[in-house]
């Protein structure tokens, strides 16, 4: 095998494992926030807000470190996303009041905006063979698996070692380490263009699918955010156990099931794959709303495990549809503008929940929101199974050749219209 070759394989797997890891640092807190509430006396409103907090930060960042990933050196943005997650972590393992923890998850926001577009970018330009697809599938993967890799570590840590407030960031910022080298020694890619604005800026080319796949994957991770925020709550609630590190694997169970959900479902059609998601986030969401009713733990599991399907796919054939329409001079600001999409689904709705629950209970507020949910999904699958049989499969972007055939890569499914074709040297703002 050519030494290049090899150096390339070598390149795109190392910054996959730096992603991971990125994402991983910022999910091991979630079993040790009841251990925080008692420790510095706040409320779960509280928790609220720190979430929230991090949401604040998380958006700006994602819409300044595209464009800007774009216009410089992608190396630069991300060596200041690697930074940004050890301060984060430090800041978590030297806490001594509720101060420490919104500093943290400021830091945490900030590193993740300025990595998520430009990573996926970067693991684009660096798959050997050049397939959108499966760098596609390594970043979903890689995501989903950080989701349930941080609290299982998280709470394997806390609740079997020593310092389990300290420890757990302490190998986070180990493992960051060779995540920095890795950013390091990534080859430097030349500016394309000049950030004009900070705002969304959408190709007239990649529209359609950007809104389509984006309302999809908006719904697959409001799905996330619920069970990843209530579960540990449940589980307390189900079974009486307090035990951390049972709470992260119940946590763990979702993002677990979607990555395995994205390896099987890899090389299937990106409107596929949307399509068979949907009606099992919606059976996801039914079998939690009755796990509650019915107090059963069992129902519980299940639910998270079906949803986790149906997230994987769903997001999975969202950002493979995004990411072979973007173009190449614009792919980082038009990544960080669906993952944009997707940060507000994993948060502002469960927010939402959080309050509503503080007047309702916690058990009609999830079974009124998971009802919601459900016919949302349902009503996307009928729109997106009507629109498949009225309109063709996109044609690619005009500044990049067309994808090679089915068997090697698809491309997106969604329609290009007139307008659109009439805009292309327009983007949205």
């Amino acid at each position: 095998m050519p030494l290049d070759h090899l150096r390339g394989r070598w390149r795109f797997w190392t910054a996959a494992y730096a992603l991971l890891v990125l994402l991983t640092g910022t999910n091991l807190a979630t079993p040790l926030y009841r251990g925080y509430e008692a420790r510095f006396g706040f409320s779960a409103l509280t928790v609220t807000l720190i979430f929230a907090t991090y949401m604040a930060v998380l958006i700006p960042s994602l819409l300044v470190a595209g464009p800007l990933a774009d216009a410089v050196d992608r190396r630069v943005v991300l060596l200041a996303a690697v930074g940004l997650a050890a301060l984060g972590c430090l800041a978590f393992a030297l806490a001594t009041g509720t101060g420490w923890l919104f500093a943290a998850r400021v830091a945490q926001g900030l590193a993740i905006g300025a990595a998520s577009g430009a990573m996926t970018a970067a693991l684009t330009g660096l798959e050997p063979a050049g397939d959108p697809r499966r760098a596609a599938l390594v970043s979903t993967t890689a995501s989903m698996a950080a989701l349930g890799l941080g609290p299982l570590l998280g709470g394997a840590l806390a609740q079997y070692a020593p310092a389990p407030r300290v420890l757990p960031f302490v190998v986070e910022i180990t493992m960051l380490v060779p995540a920095a080298i890795t950013v390091a020694a990534l080859p430097p890619t030349r500016p394309s263009t000049r950030p004009r604005s900070w705002r969304p800026e959408i190709p007239a080319t990649a529209r359609s699918v950007f809104v389509t796949s984006g309302a999809a994957s908006f719904i697959a991770f409001t799905v996330v955010g619920l069970f990843l925020s209530l579960v540990p709550t449940y589980i307390v609630t189900l079974s009486g156990d307090t035990n951390l590190f049972v709470g992260g694997a119940a946590v763990a169970l979702l993002p677990i099931c979607a990555s395995l959900a994205q390896l099987v479902g890899y090389g299937r059609r990106a409107r596929a794959l949307e399509t068979t998601g949907l009606p099992l986030l919606a059976t996801g969401l039914a079998l939690l709303a009755l796990a509650g009713a019915v107090s059963s733990l069992a129902l519980l599991l299940a639910a998270a495990m079906i949803a986790g399907v149906g997230q994987g796919l769903v997001f999975l054939g969202g950002l493979t549809a995004v990411n072979q329409a973007a173009p190449e001079a614009s792919r980082s600001a038009v990544l960080s503008s669906f993952y944009v999409v997707v940060y507000l689904g994993a948060g502002l709705p469960v927010i939402g929940v959080v309050l509503l629950a503080a007047v309702t209970g916690l058990s009609a507020a999830v079974r009124d929101f998971a009802a919601v949910v459900a016919v949302l999904c349902l009503a996307l699958l009928t729109a997106r199974v009507r629109g498949a049989r009225r309109t063709p499969a996109i044609a690619p972007p005009a500044d990049r050749p067309a994808d090679p055939p089915p068997e090697a890569s698809t491309p997106p499914d969604e329609p290009a219209s007139r307008l659109g074709r009439r805009l292309s040297q327009r983007p949205m703002r």
